[in-house]
């Protein structure tokens, strides 16, 4: 998987599950998060994180934010670890893995029963 552009800000607070104030560059900036869970343990403030900029992309030019919430550092006393922000990443990683194997269909999150 691959994120077009990527940047580093120093987070600062989140008003609600989908948006986030992130310092860039001296700039606060509102961003997308995408992961609506609670993350409290992860998103403190002044803590390091890793953002995707659409700012001047084609085809994004009517988006409320210029960047989503990817990653975000969180400091352990055995260093730094780089921890996984984007609730659609492991879905995309999937069905990349398996679009190089033998498979003739894939199809993502599939109905069984009442669950996906």
């Amino acid at each position: 998987m691959h994120y077009e552009k990527i940047v580093k800000g120093i987070f600062i607070d989140r008003p609600n599950r989908f948006i986030a104030h992130v310092r860039i560059d001296g700039v606060v900036e509102t961003v997308h998060v995408k992961n609506t869970g609670r993350c409290r343990e992860l998103l403190v403030p002044d803590c390091k994180v890793i953002l995707e900029d659409f700012r001047g992309r084609s085809g994004y030019e009517n988006r409320k934010t210029k960047f989503d919430l990817i990653a975000v550092y969180k400091e352990t006393e055995r260093g730094s670890l780089l921890i996984n922000m984007d609730s659609q990443a492991p879905n995309k990683v999937v069905a990349e893995w398996l679009s190089m194997q033998d498979y003739d269909f894939i199809k993502p999150e599939y109905t069984f029963g009442n669950s996906r």
